[in-house]
């Protein structure tokens, strides 16, 4: 299916130089002179290798067909993830650099999460859009310190970083979204 490159949005999969991309970055740009443009930062699917492009409006890519499948994280053996196929219970092992290794502090036996899979290969993958984690550490609440755009670091349970307000504190449980890795709210 053929878009126009001002269209492109992070996670998308083109095909572009004969290979497969997955598209890690975009930012919209519309300078003062000439048309809007998109600055489109691209991982090969095969190789790994990185890849910017200024893909513009006129511009037509080719965006990659993928079927999404639900798959349950049932443990890392050493050197792989491995998966279970939650409709036909087939196992399926992906290495670690699959998955890089901020999104993979996020795995948790028995979750589900979707794998997308072209011609009977595993070429990405997608976590639950929000999840709730413990703060195991962060700074104290600082009386008469307001929550307007002021925040502070946090470290959760898996050992990611977030930037979190004021308010929250060690032992709260809040809900981050996986793909920005931000803060969303407290847990209820």
């Amino acid at each position: 299916m053929k878009i126009d490159g001002v269209s492109v949005r992070i996670g998308d999969i083109l095909e572009h130089q004969d290979k497969l991309w997955v598209v890690t970055k975009t930012q919209h740009v519309k300078p003062g002179k000439g048309g809007a443009f998109n600055q489109v930062e691209m991982k090969c699917i095969t190789d790994g290798t990185k890849l910017n492009e200024r893909l513009r409006s006129d511009q037509k890519v080719e965006k990659v067909r993928v079927e999404n499948q639900d798959f349950q994280y049932l443990f890392d053996d050493g050197t792989n993830y491995v998966f279970m196929n939650s409709e036909d219970y087939a196992q399926i092992e992906l290495p670690h650099d699959f998955v890089d290794d901020e999104r993979a502090k996020f795995l948790q036996e028995s979750m589900m999460v979707t794998l997308e899979m072209y011609d009977g290969k595993a070429i990405g993958m997608s976590l639950p859009q929000r999840m709730t984690f413990e703060i195991t550490e962060t700074e104290p609440v600082v009386k008469g310190q307001t929550a307007a755009s002021s925040y502070k670091p946090a470290m959760l349970e898996n050992g990611v970083r977030v930037m979190v307000p004021p308010f929250v504190s060690t032992g709260e449980k809040i809900v981050v979204d996986t793909n920005e890795l931000t803060y969303v709210e407290r847990a209820k």
